[in-house]
Protein backbone atom coordinates (compact mmCIF):
# COMPACT_ATOMS: atom_id res chain seq x y z
CA UNK A 1 0.00 0.00 0.00
CA UNK A 2 1.61 3.23 -0.70
CA UNK A 3 1.28 6.68 1.44
CA UNK A 4 -0.76 9.51 0.48
CA UNK A 5 -0.01 12.02 -1.09
CA UNK A 6 0.43 15.45 1.19
CA UNK A 7 -0.74 18.24 -0.45
CA UNK A 8 1.37 21.58 -0.22
CA UNK A 9 1.22 25.46 -1.20
CA UNK A 10 5.08 25.16 -1.51
CA UNK A 11 6.27 27.01 -4.48
CA UNK A 12 10.06 26.60 -3.52
CA UNK A 13 10.27 30.34 -2.82
CA UNK A 14 11.34 30.16 1.01
CA UNK A 15 11.80 33.41 2.39
CA UNK A 16 10.58 34.40 5.64
CA UNK A 17 9.36 37.71 6.17
CA UNK A 18 10.59 39.29 9.50
CA UNK A 19 8.29 41.76 10.31
CA UNK A 20 5.17 39.02 9.46
CA UNK A 21 6.61 35.78 10.09
CA UNK A 22 5.47 34.44 6.71
CA UNK A 23 7.14 32.84 4.35
CA UNK A 24 6.84 35.17 1.15
CA UNK A 25 6.18 31.80 -1.09
CA UNK A 26 3.45 30.24 0.55
CA UNK A 27 1.94 32.52 3.27
CA UNK A 28 2.78 30.08 6.21
CA UNK A 29 4.66 30.07 9.35
CA UNK A 30 8.07 28.39 9.53
CA UNK A 31 6.26 25.96 12.48
CA UNK A 32 3.56 25.44 10.12
CA UNK A 33 6.30 24.84 7.45
CA UNK A 34 8.31 22.32 9.91
CA UNK A 35 5.12 20.60 11.19
CA UNK A 36 3.03 20.11 7.98
CA UNK A 37 3.90 16.51 7.30
CA UNK A 38 2.44 15.53 10.71
CA UNK A 39 -0.72 18.02 10.80
CA UNK A 40 -3.21 15.84 9.09
CA UNK A 41 -5.15 16.42 6.21
CA UNK A 42 -7.95 18.76 8.31
CA UNK A 43 -5.28 21.17 10.28
CA UNK A 44 -3.81 21.02 6.47
CA UNK A 45 -7.22 22.17 4.74
CA UNK A 46 -7.36 24.47 7.64
CA UNK A 47 -4.21 26.60 7.14
CA UNK A 48 -4.73 26.36 2.91
CA UNK A 49 -7.89 28.00 3.46
CA UNK A 50 -6.07 30.90 4.90
CA UNK A 51 -3.63 31.60 2.74
CA UNK A 52 -5.00 33.50 0.17
CA UNK A 53 -5.92 35.84 2.64
CA UNK A 54 -2.17 35.90 4.25
CA UNK A 55 -0.75 35.98 0.89
CA UNK A 56 -3.44 39.40 -0.19
CA UNK A 57 -1.96 40.98 3.45
CA UNK A 58 1.81 40.58 2.18
CA UNK A 59 0.89 42.15 -0.90
CA UNK A 60 -0.85 45.30 0.82
CA UNK A 61 2.48 45.30 3.07
CA UNK A 62 4.61 45.58 -0.18
CA UNK A 63 6.28 42.14 0.71
CA UNK A 64 5.48 40.59 -2.72
CA UNK A 65 6.92 42.39 -5.69
CA UNK A 66 5.23 42.70 -9.28
CA UNK A 67 1.74 42.02 -8.58
CA UNK A 68 -0.19 45.08 -8.85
Amino acid sequence: MTEPVITSPCIKVCAVDGQTGLCLGCGRTLAEIGGWSGLGQPGREKIMAQLPQRMQGLRDLGKLGGEE
